[in-house]
């Protein structure tokens, strides 16, 4: 299992990797953000427990007969995970940002759900993720509203 582990943390260390290309920077400290909004710290130590969390239940979840639906979940929420900062930071694109982390937020859900089926305890380590889609899928839609794009 923990070759399968490092697999999915590999994965994972790849969308990452995409905040590294596409930082926040000044254009992301000029915006209106809400009083809530996390200091810079949260941001780093909230997604490398969010990804070895996710690497480790889809580690479990791959060593179930009956898997594949579950891990196509999982491969895509990976997918629209690195899609969205190079659209909200790098094209800075706010309102299709909100779109990608509504998708993303959908499904993750519906990889809780499906995981749940398969390994209780890898959907429960899937909450804190979808948690955590629910601040910054706030978060990107208050920026996106107190901050309207140029025509």
């Amino acid at each position: 299992m923990w070759s399968l582990f490092l697999v999915f943390l590999a994965a994972s260390a790849t969308a990452a990797a995409s905040g590294s290309f596409f930082k926040p920077g000044d254009w992301y400290q000029s915006l209106i953000r809400p009083n809530w909004t996390p200091p810079g710290w949260v941001f780093p130590l909230a997604w490398t427990t969010i990804y070895t969390l996710s690497a480790y239940a889809a580690a479990r979840v791959a060593m179930v007969p009956g898997a594949g639906f579950a891990l196509g979940l999982w491969a895509l929420q990976i997918a629209l995970n690195t899609l969205w900062t190079p659209v909200f930071f790098g094209a800075r694109k706010k309102g299709a940002g909100f779109a990608i982390i509504g998708v993303l937020w959908l499904v993750v859900a519906g990889l809780v759900w499906n995981f749940w089926a398969l390994d209780w305890l890898a959907s429960v380590l899937m909450v804190p993720y979808l948690a955590w889609l629910c601040v910054a899928m706030a978060l990107n839609y208050r920026i996106w509203r107190d901050n309207p794009e140029p025509s």
